[in-house]
């Protein structure tokens, strides 16, 4: 099992490579949001936009023919509300359901509600530690821990057990937080859904996250022969990256 994220400490924005973006014409960005285009906060909700985001984004789609998408653990609803009318497309809850523009209906990926006793006993378990936070989803939960980081380990075995003898919900670490999702629902099938389609189709995927569960997005860009990149093994800070991605096409 692997372990959860720890707190992501403070670190100055060390100088690292660069890496080279494909310009303008050929990409297609695929970006994460938590931790990515935002800081992890300690709540989903109290999460801030930093001043000039929307304008980078904005100026971003343009320049690549509208190829923007968000690629998130939230729900598309949560997206429309932190960032309206700016991404070109939106994959929510890792993929589990999709959003190809911004008329467009919302596809279904997957669906299997969650199991309603497992909701009671979330909601019971989360208020044992003032503090933690229970997030409901379209097909899943995540319990947050951040205020209680010894927390950590009782969601997880109560999870566990929870999860026991059957196989279509799985358990997924995340910073300071433990996740049920449906089996099989992950960023990089959103990220190959997405690039079926125009804007996205024939350009190069870039797609860049900061978690654990970024990690198959990253991998299927690589695999599509495009990029991708970890925050903070690719850059050092969630605000380095968006400081190089302010400054993408100025020169082209």
């Amino acid at each position: 099992m692997t372990t959860p994220s720890p707190a992501e400490p403070d670190r100055p924005d060390l100088p690292l490579p660069a890496p080279a973006f494909p310009p303008p014409d050929r990409a297609a960005f695929l970006l994460d949001f938590d931790g990515t285009l935002v800081d992890i906060a300690p709540t989903p909700a109290s999460v801030k936009v930093e001043e000039g985001l929307v304008e980078t984004l904005t100026r971003i789609r343009t320049l690549c023919g509208g190829a923007l998408a968000i690629v998130t653990g939230r729900p598309i609803a949560q997206i429309d509300h932190f960032l309206p009318h700016v991404p070109t497309a939106i994959a929510g809850e890792h993929g589990l359901t999709l959003r190809r523009s911004p008329d467009a209906p919302t596809e279904p990926m997957m669906t299997t509600p969650l199991p309603e006793p497992w909701i009671d006993r979330a909601e019971t378990l989360v208020a044992r530690f003032a503090g933690c936070a229970l997030e409901r989803k379209q097909a899943g939960l995540v319990l947050h821990y951040r205020s209680h980081p010894e927390a950590g380990p009782v969601f997880e075995q109560e999870i566990l057990a929870w999860l026991s003898g059957q196989d279509r919900f799985e358990i997924h670490p995340s910073k300071m937080a433990w996740e049920i999702r449906l089996a099989g629902v992950h960023k990089g099938k959103a990220v190959e859904a997405l690039m079926q389609a125009p804007p996205f189709r024939g350009r190069i995927p870039v797609f860049v996250g900061d978690d654990v569960t970024d990690r198959d997005g990253v991998e299927a860009a690589r695999a599509m022969g495009g990029q991708g990149y970890l925050i903070p093994d690719d850059f050092p800070t969630a605000h380095a990256f968006r400081a190089f991605l302010a400054g993408y096409g100025e020169q082209s």
